[in-house]
């Protein structure tokens, strides 16, 4: 048992490390081909670790990757496509930051009621595709996606001067009316030698990541969710009622989605305007293949990626395009749902393997006395 164990560990530790591997041979071969020397590449990226500027960057830039790809990680568990991650949060975000700034509360409940605006709108955004997967049979895939675009007309049409937004005092910008200190969360001083905290909210990063642990492995709802996803037909069979469970899945995801902006909103901006950073909710998906929706292996795909978008600048100083880390990116993507792959079926056939030699090494039981036998001994 205790080999069986320590094999399942290497291989799951063996995926990632091969599709890292795989990523780093193909851009080195991309940077041969450009006439860069992969090498001096490789070599400046690590570097940029001991740079307090560049560690609270990856830290606050993995926290919003972490929740986007948590949110994307609840659609997985139940075999739900949530593509509109990024529409959820960008419109949560805009909503909770006008809410934020229009009213004026104690800090506690400051920040409560913009964080509970943020979720409640992004359950509702994404609830839209999950009531019309369980009316109307509509694939989440394609309702998403179409939200996301609504999403962004939606945003597009309130964030501007005498709706929800009005201009930022000497540039050209445009934002919501700036939340007020009451409403802000102060940084983490964790890392000296810069300017820039880390996000304050990177405990609630934190919190959202055991509760998706907890309820996954701890609780019934969490087993129905698992059971779920592994066959609806199974789950029906047991009692579970399908539509139910999409609803509440698509929800919950929504939910988390809402969370994305909440770092950069209450700890950075505290403005929802033309400059929020977009695109998290598909950066979540990438981060939540590469974790395979643990959060443990989600909390080390995100740093990983903050950290290949914080070391791109670097290369640039180098002579490398920053396009290589996105190549790289794209590589490690393809390359873990491939490493992955081929391990489940080296799995599946080892544990058919000790099965066998088990099987094989019990000895057959004892024969049965024949009819007659029993009988004979039933009549004396």
């Amino acid at each position: 048992m205790g080999t069986m164990r320590a094999r399942r560990l290497a291989l799951a530790i063996a995926a990632p490390v091969l599709a890292i591997a795989f990523a780093v041979l193909v851009t080195s071969i991309v940077l041969l081909a450009a006439g860069n020397n992969p090498i001096d590449a490789f070599s400046t990226m690590p570097s940029q670790l001991g740079r307090p500027r560049i560690q609270v960057n990856t830290l606050n830039n993995a926290t919003t990757y972490y929740l986007s790809a948590i949110a994307v990680a609840i659609g997985f568990k139940m075999n739900l496509f949530n593509i509109g991650v990024d529409g959820q949060y960008r419109l949560a975000a805009m909503l909770a930051a006008a809410v934020g700034g229009a009213v004026a509360l104690p800090p506690v409940l400051h920040v409560g009621l913009i964080i509970v605006v943020a979720m409640f709108v992004g359950a509702l955004w994404a609830g839209i595709a999950g009531l019309l997967k369980v009316t109307r049979g509509v694939s989440e895939v394609i309702s998403t996606i179409m939200l996301n675009f609504i999403a962004t007309g939606i945003v597009a049409y309130l964030l501007a001067p005498g709706r929800l937004a009005e201009s930022v005092a000497g540039s050209n910008n445009i934002g919501t009316t700036p939340i007020g200190p009451s409403g802000q969360v102060p940084g983490l001083p964790i890392i000296p030698g810069t300017g820039n905290p880390v996000f304050g909210l990177i405990i609630l990063a934190v919190v959202v990541g055991f509760a998706y642990w907890y309820v996954l492995n701890r609780t019934r709802f969490g087993f129905d969710i698992r059971a779920t996803g592994s066959s609806e037909q199974a789950a029906i069979a047991s009692g579970v009622n399908v539509k139910k469970m999409i609803m509440i899945a698509m929800l919950l995801s929504g939910a988390v989605a809402g969370l994305v902006g909440m770092p950069q909103l209450l700890g950075s901006s505290y403005s929802y305007s033309l400059d929020f950073p977009t695109g998290l909710g598909f950066t979540g998906i990438a981060i939540a293949l590469l974790g395979r929706n643990n959060p443990i292996g989600i909390a080390f795909g995100a740093l990983l990626w903050s950290f290949l978008d914080n070391s791109s600048n670097a290369l640039e100083f180098e002579g490398v395009p920053k396009q290589t880390v996105m190549i790289m990116q794209g590589v490690i993507v393809l390359s873990v749902v491939i490493a992955y792959e081929l391990v489940r079926r080296y799995r599946v056939r080892m544990v058919a393997a000790e099965v066998g030699r088990q099987l094989a090494s019990t000895p057959p039981p004892p024969p049965s006395p024949p009819p007659a036998a029993l009988a004979a001994g039933a009549t004396s």
